[in-house]
C-alpha cells in the first residue's frame, strides 16, 4: 500500500516565499548599496568599501558583490521565515523594517566589526549610518516581498476564475 504524503499550505509556500524573498533581498540590497556607496561616515571613506574589507579588500565591486550576496541570503531567509505573515503592505513594511534592524545588530553590531578588529557593539558615526541603510533594506524589501505577493495573488485568483 503506498501513502500519498500530504504537505500543508504553509510548508509547501516555502520554496515560493524563498524565491519572492530573494527578489525582495536583491531590491532592499540595491537600496542599501546606494545608500553604502554615498554614505562616507569615517575619513571620506565610502561604507561599501568598509563591507569590501570582509575579504581583505578595500575595492567597491567587492564590496557591492559581498553586500549583494549578503542581501540575497537574507531576503531569501526573509521570505522562508516570515514570508507567511509579509502578503499584505502594512505588516510586510514594519516586518521588514524590524527585520532590518535584526540585520544591522547582527552584523553591523557584531559579525562585520568583529570580522574587521573593530570594537563590536558601538555606537558611532558608521554604525548610525549603517542603520539608516538597514532601515532602507529592510523597507524595500518589505515592499517588494508584499508587492510580489500581491501580484501573484491577482494572478492566480484571475487564472482560477
Amino acid at each position: 500500500m503506498v501513502t500519498a504524503a500530504h504537505v500543508s499550505p504553509k510548508t509547501a509556500a516555502i520554496p515560493v516565499h524563498a524565491v519572492w524573498g530573494a527578489a525582495a533581498g536583491l531590491v532592499g540590497g540595491i537600496g542599501f548599496g546606494i545608500w553604502m556607496s554615498v554614505s562616507r561616515p569615517v575619513m571620506d571613506t565610502a561604507m561599501i568599501t568598509m563591507v569590501a574589507g570582509l575579504l581583505g579588500s578595500t575595492n567597491a565591486v567587492v564590496g557591492w558583490l559581498v553586500h549583494l550576496a549578503i542581501a540575497l541570503f537574507a531576503g531569501t531567509t526573509f521570505g522562508v521565515v516570515l514570508g507567511h505573515l509579509a502578503q499584505r503592505l502594512a505588516p510586510a513594511v514594519v516586518l521588514g523594517l524590524v527585520y532590518g534592524a535584526v540585520w544591522w545588530f547582527l552584523g553591523a553590531l557584531w559579525i562585520m566589526p568583529a570580522n574587521l578588529g573593530m570594537p563590536v557593539f558601538e555606537w558611532n558615526d558608521v554604525t548610525a549610518s549603517s542603520l539608516g541603510g538597514h532601515l532602507v533594506f529592510g523597507l524595500l524589501a518589505g515592499l517588494t516581498f508584499s508587492s510580489i505577493a500581491q501580484l501573484a495573488a491577482r494572478r492566480h485568483d484571475r487564472t482560477a476564475a
